[in-house]
C-alpha cells in the first residue's frame, strides 16, 4: 500500500472505489502499462465481498441445509428435529468472506501492477483531485464508489436501530420476529433465508406482487415458496408509521391494511442509492441524474470526457458481474482510447431464492410487443426436476421471427447456472436451431432449455414454406426407396 505522502504527483488513471468495478478497472489499466492509482475510503472488496453476494449466498446455503434436513421426508429420508446454531451460521458466513478477501486485497491489487492508497478522494477540478488533502493530477479517472441501502421517510423510523443489507451481518443472535420491508430480490432472499433458519418473518411489499421486474408467473412461484417456508407475505401493503420500543430495535409496524405487526428487528430492503456525496463532482464537471447517479454514455464516459464511471454509481443494472465487465470497459476505453460500448440487452440477473429466478433479455410478457413468441417447458416435464422432487418452475425462451433467442426466464434450482447458455444465445443472436442441435448432458436442469429450443424448432418446421420443403423431401425419399 502506498502512503498518501508518497503518492506520485500525476497518474494515468485515478480510480475511486475498490469494489468490483474499481478493482477490475485498476488492474486492467495496470495490465496495459498505465500508472493506475486505486483509492478506497473504507475497505477493499466493496459491497459484494462484505455485505452483498458473498455473505448473502453463505447465509442462503446454511438456510438451504436447514430446510433440506427438515423437508426430506418426501424422498424417504427422515432427519429428525433440525437444530440451527445461529452463531455457527454466522461463523460460516464470515469464514466465507475472509477466505475470498485475499483476492480483493491490497497485496493482490499491487501484484497486478496498480498503486493502492487508503483514503478519501475528492475532485478539485476537471483533471485534479485530492486524497486526504494531498493534491494529485490525473489524465483520466474512473468513479466506482458503488451504492448504499436507501431508507424511507416513515413516521417513527428516526431513532430506530433498523437493519439493512449492509448491517444485517452484524447480528449476533437470530431475530425471533423479523419484518422485512421490500419484496425485491434482496428482501425475498433474506426473508426466506431467515425463515428457514427459524425466524418468524413478515414480508411487506407495496407492489401487487413480489419481484415486480420479473415474469408474473415467476413471482407467483416465489411467493408460494416463501409462504411454504412460513413467511407471512403482505403484498399491496404500505407502512403508515413505526412504533418503536425502549431498546430502539423492536417495535410495531402499523400497516395500510389496519394491521399491527410487532417485530424484534426491522430489515429494510427498498433499493439502493449511489454514493456520490463528498466526491466534488461539480468541481470536476460531472453531471448526475435526479437520483444522484453519475450520467454516462454507452462508452461509460461522463459529461467530463476525461472521467468515466462504472458499477452501481453509474445507474446501470446493479450487479457484481455488470460492475466487473463495465470496469474493464471503462479502463480499456480510457487507456487505449477505444470506444467499446456496454451491453444493455444481454445482462443476466438471478434472484437466489429457492427456487431461483434467472432472467436475461426480453421477458416473456414483452414478447408480443417485440414480434416474438414464447417457447416454454414446465419443470414438471423435466426428468432431473422430477428425480429431485423439485418440479415447481419452468424455462421460457423468447424467440423472434428469425428463430433468434431474444430472452429467457428460468425458475428452478440452480437457474443461474442454466442462464449462462441463454445469456450467450441472447448476446450473440443464436437461433433455437443452434441450441437444439447441440448435445446437452442428461439428466440436468438445462435439459429444459434444450427442450424449449427443440419445441420452437419443431413448431417452425410444421409451418410456412419450410414445412412444404420438408414434405416434398420426405415424399421424394419415400419414392426413391420404393
Amino acid at each position: 500500500m502506498t502512503a498518501i505522502a508518497d503518492l506520485p504527483a500525476d497518474v494515468d488513471l485515478l480510480v475511486i472505489g475498490a469494489g468490483t468495478a474499481g478493482l477490475v478497472a485498476a488492474k486492467t489499466a495496470a495490465g496495459f502499462g498505465a500508472t493506475a492509482l486505486l483509492v478506497e475510503a473504507h475497505r477493499m472488496g466493496g459491497d459484494c465481498l462484505w455485505t452483498g453476494c458473498v455473505p448473502s449466498k453463505s447465509l442462503i446455503a446454511a438456510a438451504e441445509a436447514a430446510h433440506s434436513a427438515g423437508a426430506s421426508r418426501a424422498l424417504g429420508v427422515s432427519a429428525g428435529a433440525v437444530d440451527v446454531d445461529f452463531a455457527a451460521v454466522l461463523a460460516h458466513v464470515h469464514g466465507a468472506i475472509h477466505e475470498i478477501e485475499p483476492v480483493d486485497s491490497v497485496e493482490a491489487t499491487e501484484a497486478a501492477g496498480a498503486l493502492v492508497a487508503l483514503g478519501r478522494a475528492r475532485f478539485t477540478g476537471p483533471r485534479t483531485a485530492e486524497i486526504d488533502g494531498r493534491a494529485i493530477g490525473f489524465r483520466q479517472a474512473v468513479i466506482a464508489t458503488g451504492s448504499s441501502p436507501e431508507l424511507p421517510e416513515l413516521p417513527g423510523l428516526d431513532g430506530l436501530d433498523v437493519l439493512t443489507s449492509d448491517s444485517v451481518w452484524e447480528l449476533t443472535e437470530r431475530p425471533e420476529r423479523l419484518v422485512v420491508l421490500g419484496g425485491g430480490a434482496i428482501g425475498c432472499e433474506l426473508g426466506q433465508a431467515f425463515a428457514r433458519l427459524g425466524s418468524h418473518v413478515t414480508l411487506v411489499q407495496r407492489n401487487a406482487r413480489l419481484l415486480p421486474k420479473e415474469d408474473p408467473d415467476a413471482s407467483a412461484i416465489v411467493a408460494e415458496a416463501l409462504a411454504a417456508d412460513g413467511v407471512d407475505v403482505r403484498v399491496s401493503t404500505t407502512v403508515e408509521r413505526v412504533e418503536g420500543a425502549d431498546d430502539r430495535r423492536a417495535g410495531i409496524l402499523h400497516l395500510s391494511t389496519g394491521d399491527r405487526v410487532p417485530f424484534d428487528r426491522l430489515l429494510i430492503a427498498l433499493g439502493r442509492r449511489p454514493r456520490t456525496a463528498g466526491l466534488g463532482l461539480d468541481a470536476a464537471g460531472v453531471r448526475t441524474d435526479e437520483r444522484g447517479h453519475v450520467v454516462v454514455d454507452d462508452t461509460l464516459r461522463t459529461s467530463n470526457r476525461r472521467i468515466l464511471a462504472a458499477g452501481d454509481v453509474s445507474g446501470l443494472p446493479q450487479f457484481t458481474h455488470t460492475a466487473g465487465v463495465n470496469g474493464s470497459i471503462a479502463a480499456t476505453n480510457a487507456i487505449l482510447g477505444l470506444r467499446r460500448t456496454i451491453d444493455r440487452d444481454a445482462v443476466p440477473r438471478v434472484t437466489f431464492t429457492h427456487p431461483e429466478v434467472g432472467a436475461v433479455g426480453l421477458l416473456p410478457s414483452e414478447a408480443a410487443e417485440h414480434g416474438c413468441t414464447v417457447s416454454e417447458v414446465r419443470h414438471s416435464h423435466t426428468d432431473r426436476a422430477i428425480a429431485d422432487g423439485r418440479t415447481a418452475g419452468f424455462t421460457r425462451l423468447v424467440v423472434d421471427g428469425r428463430g433468434r433467442v431474444r430472452g429467457a426466464t428460468i425458475v428452478g434450482p440452480r437457474a443461474g447456472e442454466s442462464l449462462g447458455e441463454a445469456s450467450l444465445a441472447v448476446r450473440h443472436g443464436l437461433r433455437t436451431s443452434q441450441l437444439a442441435s447441440t448435445t446437452h448432458a442428461y439428466p440436468t436442469y438445462s435439459d429444459a432449455l434444450w427442450n424449449a429450443a427443440v419445441a420452437d424448432v419443431r413448431g417452425r418446421l410444421r409451418t410456412g414454406a419450410l414445412a412444404g420443403v420438408i414434405g416434398l423431401l420426405a415424399r421424394l425419399t419415400a419414392w426413391r426407396l420404393r
